[in-house]
């Protein structure tokens, strides 16, 4: 790390600690010119990842919006918050270890509905009938027989 004071590249570690919450190290260093100390701070870069929509047109993700489909298909089911706020912990954690920059809400969709389904049926069938917009009663029942075999 260059010295804020002279430009010399030549810096030392003194002492090093998590900050802000352990989502940075805070490290002290030293100048082995001038001699000052300084603080720098080491965070973690997270990439941004960018929705590809229907329409083409892209979005930043978004968890809380995987959260509220999940939710409202949970409506009236009996299923602890804490449950559903796993699985979308785990979702979340599926689509940023793929380590892509863009990712089609398509797939999103699938591993959401993977997850659903172990989740609850009738919750699952509810978000099905969103996602997959069924268009009338014989694609529910047929959701429905892939979902009894």
């Amino acid at each position: 790390m260059k010295c804020p004071y002279c430009g010399n590249p030549d810096t030392s570690v003194v002492d090093s600690r998590p900050a802000d919450d352990n989502t940075a190290i805070r490290r002290r260093r030293v100048c082995s010119r001038c001699g000052r100390r300084f603080t720098s701070y080491e965070r973690i870069e997270t990439i941004p990842l960018m929705v590809i929509k229907k329409d083409h047109n892209r979005e930043a993700f978004d968890r809380s919006k995987i959260e509220a489909g999940v939710v409202r298909a949970c409506h009236k089911r009996p299923i602890p918050a804490q449950r559903i706020h796993d699985m979308v912990d785990q979702i979340e954690n599926e689509i940023y270890n793929k380590g892509e920059r863009e990712i089609p809400s398509s797939e999103i969709g699938e591993i959401v509905m993977k997850y659903m389904k172990d989740l609850d049926q009738v919750a699952y069938v509810r978000f099905a009938s969103v996602y997959r917009e069924f268009k009338d009663a014989e694609t529910f029942m047929d959701e429905l027989k892939k979902l009894l075999k």
